[in-house]
């Protein structure tokens, strides 16, 4: 009997290994076949349950440039989430969560061409009556609007049902932290780890408390003056930092070392004291490092030999616990980074303030901390009155 057009082919290389073969349609640029092929192995029943699942992530590549205006969103959805796209492992995260939510709701069963800026405004409101916050919904209706706007590039629309459409009302302006509570937290990371550094070491736990103490001191300093984002943090290496000058090259995603978010490399000055804490501790950390064994080049590690990196979420963890005992339990390390970028803003500093935190355009800070702008229109306010002043 034939195989079935578009399931895929599968054939046995040798006992225990099988080539997939699917189709992915035709190229855009030549018009020739694709074929991707898939190595499985395992017993046959695996292979062809890969078969089908390759074949139909295959037959929602291929109707990927067919006008199909009954397709549902949740039709579409699954065809932009299966498409390629240049995204980092964190954002198929966050989208594939997403995608599988609007797939299950009411939603997900309407014709995409008929999802009318009236029902998406019906439907956002109905998610937040219904006890989802603000940040959920926004999430929900980028993803909606990026993949309506696939599908028209794509032409699987003739149209765009969302153009020019306004997302739901943005959440208050960030919430930095006040100075003297940065300064208070700065006071008590340093005070603790002074304390265990000149207590005698008795045992192995002692010196995972004066390791992980010191650490958080280094880290408090660095986000405080700095303004990284925790990923950018987590992946920092020794070698990074020459004289004063900073190098943030790299981030995590989903734990996967790559690029940063903007994925732009940028340099930054650090203050005096942070770079002499570094400096200080990555000396002492260097002297403790056990006898025979080569020291790491990661800042952030359990290791006292610093060869393997702290992961992101631990390094969160290990944040909190230190504003918890600093008594500032509602102190984050991203809200650290809003009191650098309000503080610069604050100041006028716009630009230094986009290159500080990565943004890729001014527009972007400006958009997020123009709560901060007042104090330097304060300024500016005081220079007319003056100049009116000086010609009454």
């Amino acid at each position: 009997m034939g195989t079935i057009r578009g399931a895929g082919s599968l054939r046995q290389r040798r006992p225990g290994v099988w080539e997939i073969r699917v189709a992915l349609g035709p190229d855009p640029v030549t018009g020739r076949s694709r074929v991707r092929s898939i190595t499985v192995r395992g017993e046959r029943a695996a292979a062809q349950e890969a078969r089908q699942q390759w074949a139909a992530t295959a037959e929602l590549l291929r109707d990927a440039g067919r006008p199909r205006p009954a397709i549902t969103v949740a039709q579409l959805l699954r065809s932009w989430l299966a498409a390629d796209h240049d995204w980092k492992p964190s954002t198929v995260s966050g989208y594939r969560s997403n995608v599988s939510f609007l797939c299950r709701d009411p939603i997900g069963s309407r014709r995409a061409i008929d999802l009318t800026p009236t029902v998406l405004t019906a439907i956002c409101h109905h998610w937040r009556d219904t006890g989802w916050h603000q940040p959920t919904v926004s999430n929900r209706f980028r993803v909606l609007r990026s993949a309506m706007g696939w599908a028209y590039t794509m032409r699987i629309l003739d149209r765009h049902p969302l153009d020019g459409v306004h997302g739901p009302p943005q959440c208050d302006s960030r919430k930095d932290v006040p100075i003297d509570q940065v300064r208070d937290l700065l006071a008590c990371t340093k005070e603790q780890a002074d304390q265990l550094s000149t207590r005698l070491v008795r045992s192995g736990r002692d010196t995972a408390r004066r390791h992980r103490a010191e650490q958080l001191q280094l880290l408090s300093r660095l986000v405080a003056d700095s303004g990284a984002r925790r990923a950018e943090l987590a992946a920092l290496r020794f070698d990074d930092l020459d004289g004063r000058v900073l190098t943030i090259a790299r981030a995590t995603s989903n734990e996967i070392l790559g690029t940063t978010k903007g994925r732009r490399t940028r340099r930054i000055t650090l203050g005096p004291t942070t770079v002499d804490l570094w400096t200080d501790l990555t000396n002492r950390w260097r002297s403790r490092c056990p006898a025979g064994a080569e020291f790491g080049p990661w800042v952030f590690s359990r290791d006292p030999a610093h060869t393997t990196r702290l992961t992101t979420s631990t390094l969160g963890h290990w944040f909190s616990d230190a504003c918890d005992r600093a008594g500032h339990p509602d102190i984050t390390l991203h809200r650290l980074r809003h009191t650098v970028a309000t503080a610069l803003v604050g100041q006028g500093q716009v630009l230094q303030a986009q290159y500080r935190l990565g943004h890729r355009d001014a527009s972007t800070t400006l958009r997020i901390y123009s709560h901060a702008l007042p104090a330097a229109d304060a300024q500016a306010a005081a220079t007319i009155e003056n100049m009116l002043a000086a010609g009454g």
